[in-house]
């Protein structure tokens, strides 16, 4: 069959890594960019985590980036104006060392390029927490690029976050797809797999790095990536 769409999550599923490792050196590396402006390594992760909730918990109001610089210059007390272009460098250059806590993965352009055959649509579903620089730098690790994409959501362009099924449906309503046409490929059974599928859409759980879910674990459609790939090739 030829899907409408086919999307694809990024960490732990094009790009393999734990999670607790990547946040850790990813905190690491920006806390550096950020102590010229007193802010410290603890406070920096709180102020994190907070605007990573406030995003999550966004009602589509408002795009996402505002929602997490309120939360976080509400914490930090930092102008946005003064940490933002800092932040925005740190994304294309310094994030690169969070590179160490995530693993290659030589078949991630092989599956966006049978992705690309086999539906009119290929879309990062990435959850939109981090900017489009953000994205770009992660991708860059698996030798693929936005460009590789029709969308790739990142917090300036996106309103919901995952496991909102909002968040899924704003991607069809953007992209003028039907969600019941489009195949979610991701590593997480609550982000990825129960909120896609509540919207209709097809799943695939990648097991490599799965985060599962303590009540009602996905029972569907699940394998490698090796074996999901191996799937796209046979649709």
């Amino acid at each position: 069959m030829r899907y409408q769409a086919i999307l694809f999550d990024l960490d732990g599923t094009l790009l393999p890594m734990e999670l607790e490792g990547f946040a850790k050196a990813y905190f690491h590396a920006l806390a550096v960019e950020l102590a010229p402006f007193g802010v410290a390594p603890e406070l920096l992760i709180k102020a994190i985590w907070g605007g990573t909730e406030a995003m999550v918990k966004n009602d589509g109001s408002r795009p996402n980036v505002e929602v997490f610089w309120e939360t976080f210059t509400a914490l930090t007390g930092v102008a946005r104006a003064a940490v933002e272009p800092v932040c925005d460098s740190f994304y294309s250059g310094s994030f690169h060392q969070a590179r160490a806590a995530t693993r290659e993965n030589p078949l991630a352009v092989d599956a966006v390029r049978a992705a690309r055959e086999k539906a009119d649509k290929v879309i990062l579903a990435t959850n939109p927490l981090f900017p489009m620089a953000g994205q770009r730098t992660r991708l860059s690790w698996l030798g693929l690029s936005p460009e590789d994409f029709d969308l790739v959501t990142h917090y300036s362009s996106d309103r919901f976050c995952k496991p909102n099924p909002a968040y899924y449906l704003d991607i069809c309503s953007r992209m003028g797809i039907d969600p019941k046409a489009c195949l979610m490929i991701g590593n997480d059974d609550r982000e990825d797999m129960t909120a896609a599928s509540a919207v209709g859409m097809d799943c695939y759980l990648v097991t490599d790095c799965r985060i599962p879910m303590a009540e009602s674990p996905w029972q569907g459609a699940q394998g490698s990536f090796a074996d999901m790939t191996a799937m796209l090739k046979a649709l």
